[in-house]
């Protein structure tokens, strides 16, 4: 694997370094030691796939609050997928920033996204899908979001929304949620 800092503190681009033949290909796609030695946090204690039918359709901003806040690991195993986090922590040098890349099935690309983050994709083609490791288990009561079009972060989003939960469209503006979230 090939680990590339990306703009915002702690969170990592990861490139899967494929070994081919005539029959494909094989590649790691984690590896506890080569993450640690990274410093990057390998506790993975769910998986989770998440399909869309249709381009356009959007998922998040999401984090789950303390005492449950959650690494992930997130690669797009078909289609392609927009994939965007924001840097929710007072204490960190890019607090508020955001991040942006295309992840696809074809570019062997995984966002790491730290604790204390909120995290979404919007799907570029139709049927995408992508997998995700997590280091928290999904705890409903403590799940918490951001709107997906916050003026506050900016995020260009590159199709208009097609798609999205009624959940994720209602979730509030940055300025009405309270620091606690993010210590």
């Amino acid at each position: 694997m090939k680990f590339e800092r990306i703009p915002l503190q702690d969170a990592w681009l990861i490139e899967l370094e494929a070994r081919g033949d005539d029959r494909g290909y094989f590649a790691r796609a984690f590896c506890r030691n080569e993450f640690e030695s990274h410093g990057i946090e390998s506790n993975v204690v769910q998986s989770n796939v998440s399909f869309s039918q249709k381009a356009g359709t959007l998922r998040g901003m999401h984090f789950q609050q303390a005492p449950a806040m959650e690494t992930k690991l997130l690669r797009c195993v078909r289609g392609a997928l927009y994939d965007v986090i924001i840097d929710l922590r007072p204490s960190s040098s890019t607090y508020l920033q955001h991040y942006g890349v295309k992840l696809t099935a074809d570019n062997l690309k995984m966002l790491f996204v730290p604790r204390g983050f909120a995290h979404g994709f919007m799907t570029l083609v139709d049927e995408t899908e992508a997998l995700y490791m997590v280091s928290e288990f999904y705890t409903p009561e403590l799940e918490a979001g951001v709107r997906y079009n916050d003026s506050r972060f900016d995020i260009k989003w590159p199709l208009p929304v097609e798609v999205i939960s009624e959940k994720d469209a209602a979730w509030p503006l940055f300025e009405v949620l309270q620091a606690p979230y993010f210590q």
